[in-house]
């Protein structure tokens, strides 16, 4: 086995010393695929035509004209569309359906020269927070199989976790990159809202989805951010801004003035070690010499509601058009245009899907809009507002990234609400449109990962990046 790359600078180097080949890192890859193929993570492998890209990128590294991401290899969500190749968001309702366009992310991507091995498995529609509403079955954690991956984009951080791919772009609605990220000790970044494009994303909650990296450094998410990051004409909510080479600018910081919400240490929710675990890195960071203070937040407990509130009437409408007549799952009972589709949307969607588009369905409907999703978009504008403000005094807030380490496949099928509350810290960087990185924190004493979070001021990444360069060297 070629050695364990921590980074594409890494990679470069044994490129340019002759030490490996592109070819050779992706039969690695390939074979660790195979290794550890009872983990789930993957739905399709791309092998042969990994291995043809890789010669290819090969040829041009020697003739010097290869792209700035050649060397690396990386997995795709399975709700992102690559053109000629299935996508199917884990559903049954899209099983075998072939992508007809590449997303933009996946066009910048390759124009770079990145290989992509495969697409990972996710949870449903990406709704979920433990992988485990996946079509084709739960994701299991490579630290421990008997515990879940997180979710949505539980695949994508196992294939990083386990070795079986360098890097994976996954998507993130209510934290659908960052807490996975934490439960497998891999670096998962949700940029700001308007950062990258959704063009070739299957919707979840439009106004929430945003693509992320998950990585073992944070260079290479600096680099990642920096090539799918930027205007694209097929998205008119992408903010017309410049994107900074991210990943060239990567600097110590100087003294930061840090937030941490107190409720994340005085809250019987979150477990002892994960508590643990943030007052270490507090009393680390005072010790370097940043200011750190306890803050209060006191729509902590409208976070959860108003974000499923919303994302679910989103879900509502975005999934509307699977109705077994445009494309996808027909049930093979359906008799006439009614029955096409009851039978097709009950037979094609997962309970879990079904749950949450119902429930989308009840809020937007006449007599409880305005009880409901109404409220929820003012609890929203508060909580934006109430999270600038901390922002304009503080460089960043600090959380953890989850209340606990990753629990036990199945423990959270008995009670939906429970699972929910697992998104308590992700969710306000989502709401609030701001940038949010889960950084590893080591693991606790029954080996599991566990992860810490930053969030800071929007389109602020570069910030971000360099604190979370600096804070993993703690």
């Amino acid at each position: 086995m070629t050695k364990s790359y921590s980074s594409l600078v890494e990679i470069k180097s044994g490129l340019k010393s002759g030490v490996v080949t592109v070819e050779k890192l992706v039969i690695d890859y390939l074979n660790k695929i195979k290794l550890n193929a009872h983990l789930n993570a993957f739905n399709e492998v791309f092998d042969e035509e990994a291995l043809k890209r890789a010669k290819n990128i090969d040829a041009r590294i020697q003739l010097g004209t290869a792209g700035k991401l050649a060397g690396m290899v990386i997995a795709i969500k399975d709700n992102i569309c690559y053109k000629d190749h299935q996508v199917s968001a884990s559903s049954k309702i899209l099983k075998g359906f072939t992508s007809i366009y590449s997303s933009t992310i996946v066009e910048r991507l390759l124009a770079e020269d990145v290989i992509i091995i495969g697409r990972c498995n996710c949870d449903e529609f990406a709704m979920g927070a433990s992988n485990e509403s996946s079509y084709f079955g739960p994701v299991k954690n490579y630290a421990d199989q008997t515990k879940v991956s997180g979710g949505s984009s539980g695949g994508s951080a196992v294939a990083v976790q386990a070795g079986m791919c360098h890097a994976a772009i996954g998507t993130d609605t209510g934290g659908s990159v960052r807490q996975p990220a934490s439960f497998c000790g891999v670096i998962g970044l949700k940029p700001t809202y308007g950062r990258i494009s959704r063009h070739g994303i299957i919707a979840y909650a439009s106004s929430f989805d945003q693509v992320g990296p998950i990585t073992r450094s944070v260079d290479d998410a600096a680099l990642l951010l920096e090539v799918m990051a930027g205007p694209d004409e097929y998205d008119s909510t992408l903010a017309q801004k410049e994107v900074p080479e991210f990943s060239k600018y990567l600097q110590s910081p100087s003294k930061k003035k840090i937030a941490y919400l107190q409720e994340s240490l005085s809250s019987p929710g979150v477990d002892p070690e994960v508590k643990n675990t943030l007052i270490k890195y507090i009393d680390k960071l005072r010790a370097d010499g940043h200011t750190v203070k306890p803050i209060a937040f006191e729509y902590l407990d409208y976070l959860v509601p108003t974000y499923y509130i919303l994302a679910m009437a989103e879900a509502s409408s975005n999934l509307a058009r699977y109705d077994g007549v445009h494309y996808g799952y027909r049930s093979p009972a359906a008799a006439d245009l009614q029955s096409t589709y009851k039978r097709s949307r009950s037979e094609g969607f997962g309970k879990e899907v079904k749950r949450r588009i119902m429930l989308g369905t009840f809020v937007l409907s006449a007599g409880y809009y305005d009880a409901y999703y109404a409220k929820a978009q003012k609890a929203r504008r508060l909580i934006r507002e109430k999270t600038e403000h901390i922002l304009a005094e503080y460089d960043f807030i600090l959380t953890p990234t989850a209340p606990e380490p990753a629990f036990t496949i199945g423990e959270g099928a008995q009670d939906p609400v429970t699972s929910y509350l697992a998104d308590i810290f992700t969710v306000q960087a989502s709401l609030a449109g701001v940038p949010a990185i889960s950084l590893p924190a080591g693991n606790n004493s029954k080996g599991l990962p566990l992860g810490l979070q930053l969030l800071t001021r929007q389109f602020e990444e570069q910030e971000l990046l360099n604190f979370s360069k600096y804070f993993l060297g703690l």
